[in-house]
């Protein structure tokens, strides 16, 4: 028997952003992202940092450890903003 109420995704509480790392898709339920969960989604070490791409202004910086970036709802964010190793 299965239990669809607890395989279907949560609508109201599920993901409400996608993050680009290195073109792979994730989703990510909070607001906020800091520098350190970039990395531990990237799966990279520490050494290697981690660069945002502004795609919409065409721009790339380094973020610093420790960094929080404010995240803005929709699939159009990983179209716009990208991370990548430093």
């Amino acid at each position: 028997m299965v239990d669809i109420e607890t395989t279907q995704p949560d609508r109201a509480n599920g993901p409400k952003f996608t993050l680009d790392i290195e073109g792979q898709l994730v989703p990510w339920s909070e607001d906020t992202i800091t520098t350190e969960q970039i990395l531990e989604l990237g799966g990279w070490e520490i050494s290697q940092g981690v660069v945002l791409i502004d795609l919409r202004e065409n721009t790339e910086r380094t973020l610093q450890p420790g960094e929080v970036v404010e995240l803005r709802p929709g699939l159009g964010f990983s179209k716009r903003i990208r991370f990548k190793r430093g």
